[in-house]
């Protein structure tokens, strides 16, 4: 008899790399271009016994049906790899966390290489005149080492602001999420070895960091007028959830629901995304990482999704994304499928329904958040004819 993992791996292994789809997706950042949404990923395999580099490509034409289409890179970028082998360490054998954006008629893909050491690591930039490459290295965006006083350098997103300035926002762990500003004509930091500044940190418990903060991403709404950060809280592996700021200038300050600055040390709200259950399923979790785009006036978020089976299968997920009155972006419960919305008849709404509320366990120590999912379980709600509605309606 075969396990639910041998099951799994059949739609994860390498031999089946191109009907992959949605599978082995982590750290997705997602264009629209000519009819078809573009996903560049980090270089991930479930098992990783074999691991080809160089930042994973599919395409879709409906957000639900995926295809892969192969690799940017033929490896590793070589610009990148010379600074953290001229600093004595080793980069590690994949490509992670890219971000595409178009500016005029070039194609700007950020990348992100990290090493051996923690705290060494260095974003990039290569360009090209087509989605498909191929890719040219233009320079390193920004570099990270031990003996710096600033985050990781991984996991960029870039903004184009309402006055025409270019903005990178990054980071990882260790000091929070940065914004440095970049030249529009080159894609490169405008100020040659700027880190820029902090924007976002996280909170403390007991003199010790809750857990991790990396993986932003920026959007301007137009209607609202507001820029929005978001960012990834705890272990991409379990705990992964999605907490959101907003600003009215895109270098902030940003501030969350209660009005706390992101730049604070708090752990911030909302969280739109996070490790959840509803009956009948196993869960999913390491609900994090998202890219955030607008398509025909609707906006949507993607993000990795690990089923609770086992943490190292990853799934690209892709929900509607919505706005309350008071402008704050709340997350579609199921993932899109191409379904149209229909009016819902008054008469339609009673009955049995599920509700997840995101609670979230404060552990005192930064290692803690990495074990468990603390995955958000249902319970089950009725809704009456009176409006009024009877909690735990399965006891």
């Amino acid at each position: 008899m075969r396990s639910i993992n041998d099951t799994y791996y059949d739609k994860y292994s390498f031999d089946y790399v191109y009907q992959w789809g949605p599978y082995n997706v982590h750290d997705p950042s997602l264009i629209f271009n000519e009819g078809c949404f573009y996903c560049f990923s980090t270089d991930v395999m479930y098992g990783l016994s074999i691991l080809r580099s160089g930042l994973q490509i599919r395409a879709s034409h409906d957000l639900f049906s995926w295809e892969f289409k192969g690799w940017a890179f033929k490896g590793l970028p070589s610009l990148a790899v010379d600074y953290i082998t001229s600093n004595g360490s080793t980069p590690v054998n994949n490509v992670w966390a890219p971000y595409i954006v178009k500016i005029n008629n070039e194609f700007r893909l950020y990348y992100s290489q990290a090493s051996d050491k923690a705290k060494l690591s260095a974003i990039g930039l290569a360009a090209s005149k087509m989605i498909k490459g191929p890719w040219i290295e233009k320079g390193l965006e920004v570099t990270s080492n031990e003996n710096i006083t600033m985050p990781n350098a991984i996991d960029p997103t870039v903004i184009v602001d309402n006055s025409g300035r270019h903005w990178m926002f990054y980071g990882s762990s260790w000091d929070g999420i940065y914004i440095l500003e970049l030249n529009p004509e080159t894609g490169l930091a405008k100020a040659s070895g700027s880190k820029g500044k902090r924007i976002a940190h996280r909170g403390f418990t007991n003199n010790v960091m809750n857990g991790n903060i990396e993986a932003p991403e920026i959007i301007y709404n137009a209607a609202l007028n507001k820029y929005y950060l978001f960012i990834s809280y705890d272990w991409l592996e379990t705990k992964y959830n999605v907490r959101v700021g907003r600003a009215d200038k895109v270098d902030g300050p940003y501030y969350d629901y209660n009005g706390t600055d992101l730049n604070t040390y708090a752990d911030n709200i909302p969280m739109i995304i996070a490790p959840y259950a509803f009956t009948g399923h196993n869960g999913w979790q390491g609900t994090g990482h998202c890219s955030v785009f607008e398509s025909n006036g609707q906006y949507y978020i993607a993000h990795q999704g690990r089923p609770a089976v086992n943490k190292y299968f990853m799934n690209l997920h892709v929900r509607r994304l919505l706005w309350t009155e008071d402008g704050w972006p709340v997350v579609s419960p199921e993932r899109y499928a191409g379904i149209e919305p229909i009016p819902v008849d008054s008469n339609e709404i009673p009955g049995q329904w599920e509700r997840i509320e995101f609670k979230y366990n404060v552990v005192p120590g930064f290692a803690e958040t990495q074990t468990s999912a603390d995955i958000q379980k249902a319970v089950k709600i009725a809704l009456n004819n009176d409006g009024t509605i009877i909690e735990n309606a399965d006891e």
